[in-house]
């Protein structure tokens, strides 16, 4: 929910909030600029009577002093019945400059307050305000999801330019803007007389004043008590009245002073709300605290960017889904496909299957899960494909949906069949589509059709499923998805290390350059997404619409990207990467993948993989520029022949990159494999665990299989198992 209140505001309101976010940036300035045009404050303490009587010593017919929030002292009095107004210099009372308001700034403020619309614009102006707030802390609400909560809040944001743009300039900013909102919308609250500002009627006028001879105002008892640093205004009396008397405001209240004695005659105090309003107006405006205004005006000059950067965001998104043809209305179709997804991937095998139902003479509607209506009349049969977001919950599309299951009493005749996607990376892996299954069943829907899981958006998974779907039904339909594939950039190869050959498993290290993007298409997406070590690229061999994914064993800041790929018997695109000489280029995207990392912090980190496995593991360990205890457990056939990197990590030992290596060779005459090592480690590994080790995987599903059996009989007097480690996030497989 808070995400729909994060968005709309920001589609709706963004103009409205980036304009009064940049009037109030430039007002922001103002007082430091006021502030720098005062005199230096006196290096002895100085008493309103005394900077009074300095100033009528001057000027004998000023009628008012002012102390203005930035700190300048300004008279106000007649020269030939011409009113003068003059900033003065406390240590002497003479006049610096003339004074004179500044129109620039009265303009702007009309301009902010309320766009030059009176009390229609103070209004707009106060809603302005609080779609801010809701847009803060909705936004705060996302970042921490985003970022894995409070401790990891400044820690690297992933995605696009424009993605990492919008996250990095909202946690810096967000504090700003929250105080900003608020503090605007309290103000707008007063102006509206919704709240106080604890104006009180002002201290009592005297009934009675001695009316003798007035006293120099300099020795003015009570102004003598007071610093000049609590003036606020000294009005004088009447020249030539003997009862009007000196009317003082200062930051502590208000009151009249006797001209012919000095003694205070009547006082108000500043009450609790006034001083309240007078505290949120400095935190607003910056009057009063300067530099308060400064940080507030740099925040706020986020605001525009953060609302063009949102703006691209949310229609990269909306474009992401694909757009679904001959989608007929959910009352008049016999088959109803609804779909559950976060980023888009998952529309496009419902559009697949939409498009198989069409041609096969069905009439089919494909909508959101959200969607979900109490009943359909024409429909014989549902489809559900339910991504999981986060841990375990509802994706963008599917919110409301158990919400609205839980209301239909009757359920209905027709099949339906719940289809899973998501990542086995992930603790929670199809989390969410288990969850609607539970549910469904719980509610009594008929679903004849085996449950079943999508990993990784795996077309041959998908369809494998579709298979099964219509040599059940009987369907004559053809159901073979073809992926929307992200925009492709072409990596063009630099370097080239190859091993293996003498052991029949021919593997190379390939290096490619980075494509240059511009800033516009950074900004867009459309250039090339930032990688680290463990994420995948997908490479299309030629002549083909399906990629192929490989680990990657670099990360964006080194300034390549590398892959470890063995070529396979008949295999198309590691038979073509095999192929490539320098210069050679081939078309590619990147596919982040969170889940297969070092976790952060400084606790112990082991590192087991074998063949290509270890690309990653390496990428990991080159990065390791802190130091921080890497232990790397690695298989291979020939240390004569397949040891990747065998002739980097000595270099890394030595930097301290990494803390131990441990070997296996399976070709040789004392052969072993990994999982050999991993046992006769057992204690230095349990060591390492009860120190709050991370356990990171990568190689082919049977060396996974086998080095997860290794570590369970190493876990085992400890009371842990994997399974354990893996949902305390502490044990990971990348395994193909």
């Amino acid at each position: 929910m808070l995400r729909q209140f994060h968005k709309f505001p920001g589609i709706v309101a963004g103009v409205l909030v980036a304009f009064l976010a940049l009037s109030g940036a430039i007002l922001s300035v103002l007082p430091t600029i006021q502030r720098v045009e005062v005199p230096a404050t006196p290096a002895t303490p100085v008493s309103i009577a005394q900077l009074a009587g300095r100033i009528k010593a001057h000027y004998p017919s000023v009628e008012q002093i002012q102390k203005k929030p930035s700190g300048k002292i300004v008279a106000f009095y007649y020269v030939n019945d011409r009113p003068v107004s003059v900033l003065i210099d406390p240590a002497t009372g003479k006049a610096v400059k003339d004074f004179a308001p500044s129109g620039f700034e009265r303009w702007m403020k009309s301009l902010h307050r309320s766009l030059l619309l009176g009390d229609k614009g103070r209004m707009i102006a106060g809603l302005g305000a609080a779609a801010m707030i809701l847009l803060c802390f909705s936004g705060v609400w996302l970042l921490l999801r985003r970022m894995g909560g409070w401790r990891h809040l400044f820690g690297r944001a992933r995605g696009t330019l424009v993605q990492r743009l919008h996250v990095g300039i909202a946690r810096f900013v967000v504090l700003g803007l929250t105080l900003s909102a608020l503090t605007g919308l309290y103000m707008t609250l007063v102006t509206f007389n919704v709240l106080s500002d604890g104006m009180a009627t002002g201290p009592m006028f005297p009934t009675s004043v001695n009316g003798g001879a007035t006293i120099p105002v300099s020795q003015v008892t009570t102004l003598q008590k007071i610093d000049i640093s609590q003036l606020r205004e000294l009005v004088f009396p009447y020249a030539g009245d003997p009862t009007d008397v000196y009317t003082l405001s200062t930051a502590s209240g208000d009151g009249f002073i006797d001209q012919a004695t000095g003694q205070l005659l009547s006082w108000q105090p500043l009450n609790t709300k006034r001083r309240i309003f007078e505290f949120i107006y400095m935190l607003h405006t910056g009057k009063g605290l300067w530099w308060m205004g400064l940080l507030l005006g740099l925040a706020s000059l986020g605001v525009p960017f953060m609302a063009v950067s949102g703006t691209l965001i949310w229609w990269a998104k909306r474009n992401s889904r694909p757009k679904i043809s001959r989608n007929v209305r959910a009352q008049a179709a016999d088959t109803i496909i609804l779909v559950g997804s976060e980023g888009g991937s998952t529309w496009g095998f419902a559009k697949t299957l939409h498009d198989a139902l069409s041609n096969a003479g069905h009439k089919v509607h494909t909508g959101p899960m959200s969607a979900l209506a109490p009943a359909y009349r024409s429909a014989e049969r549902m489809f559900i494909f339910a991504a999981t977001y986060g841990d375990g919950e509802a994706p963008q599309s599917a919110k409301g949906f158990l919400a609205r299951l839980a209301k239909i009493e009757t359920p209905p005749s027709f099949p339906v069949s719940v289809l899973g996607f998501g990542d086995r990376q992930f603790p929670q892996f199809c989390q969410f589509a288990e969850t609607v299954r539970t549910a469904l069943d719980k509610a009594g829907w008929h679903m004849p059709i085996p449950f079943e899981t999508i990993d990784r958006q795996s077309v041959q998974e998908f369809n494998r499923w579709g298979q099964q779907l219509t040599a059940g039904s009987g369907e004559q339909m053809t159901l073979e998805h073809v992926p929307s594939l992200p925009r492709t950039h072409a990596l063009t190869l630099i370097s080239r290390r190859d091993y293996g050959a003498e052991v029949q498993a021919p593997t190379s290290i390939l290096s490619f350059a980075l494509p240059r993007t511009g800033l516009w298409k950074r900004l867009t997406g459309r250039g090339m997404a930032r990688f680290d070590a463990g994420d995948l690229v997908a490479i299309l061999p030629p002549d083909s619409a399906v990629p192929r994914y490989y680990s990657l064993a670099s990360s964006t800041r080194d300034g390549v990207l590398e892959i470890c790929v063995r070529k396979q018997a008949g295999g198309l695109c590691s038979g073509h990467l095999h192929s490539l000489q320098s210069g050679d280029s081939v078309q590619a995207f990147i596919r982040p993948n969170p889940a297969f990392r070092p976790a952060r912090g400084k606790a112990p980190v082991i590192l087991i993989g074998a063949g290509t496995g270890v690309g990653p593991l390496a990428g990991f360990i080159r990065n390791n520029k802190k130091a921080r205890p890497m232990h790397l457990y690695f298989g291979a056939r020939d240390p004569a022949s397949d040891f990747l990197y065998g002739e980097t990590i000595p270099q890394w030992l030595d930097e301290k990159r990494v803390t131990r290596v441990r070997t296996a060779f399976s070709r040789v005459s004392n052969r072993a494999y990994v999982q050999d090592i991993i046992r006769q480690d057992a204690e230095t590994l349990r060591k390492l665990i009860r120190e709050g080790a991370q356990i990171l995987v990568c190689g082919g599903r049977e060396m996974a299989g086998g080095v997860m059996e290794a570590m369970a009989d190493v876990l085992a007097p400890m009371n842990l198992q994997p399974a354990t480690l893996k949902a305390q996030g502490r044990y990971a497989e990348d395994v193909y």
